[in-house]
């Protein structure tokens, strides 16, 4: 049998770019394209204030972890947990209105079945399901059924 290397510490992201995981690679890059599209776009005072609010806020979401989870992620799942109602009720069904029998459609009554099984015939039904239809029973003369008999042959009218 081969035998393989199970891999470890599967929840640490791979570094690829020196010490830095593709996800805050990718993070820095667009913070800092940001930053460079604000220094065409903007004069110098306005580019200094709008360059340190995206590089901080691309370097807390690249390496700023709160219990385990990136910065993206954590803001996400409390966004969700916010949106959603804290309180649940249940609401309750409201009482029907009585209905007048009148109005109510007859219903036919179900078919009873005249035919009955006493215990030793349930018992010779048993034997015939136990021996997968090999023994199909026999009448009160001690004459054996033959194979493929029907089951209400062993009915009492």
């Amino acid at each position: 049998m081969q035998q393989f290397t199970v891999p470890q510490f599967i929840d640490v992201e791979d570094k690829i770019v020196g010490p830095l995981s593709v996800r805050q690679f990718i993070i820095l890059i667009v913070a800092g394209g940001l930053t460079a599209l604000c220094y065409k776009l903007f004069d110098f005072s306005l580019f200094i204030v709008s360059g340190i609010i995206l590089i901080m806020s691309g370097a807390c979401f690249a390496f700023v972890k709160v219990r385990g989870l990136n910065l993206a992620s954590f803001l996400l799942v409390m966004f969700q947990t916010l949106s959603r109602p804290s309180l649940r009720v249940w609401n309750k069904v409201p009482e029907l209105e009585p209905i007048d029998p009148s109005e109510i459609p007859h219903k036919p009554k179900p078919l009873e079945s005249n035919k009955r099984y006493n215990d030793s015939h349930l018992n010779k039904l048993a034997l015939i399901v136990d021996t997968k239809g090999y023994y199909s029973g026999e009448d009160e003369e001690g004459r054996i059924y033959k194979e493929g008999s029907s089951l209400d042959d062993m009915l009492i009218d």
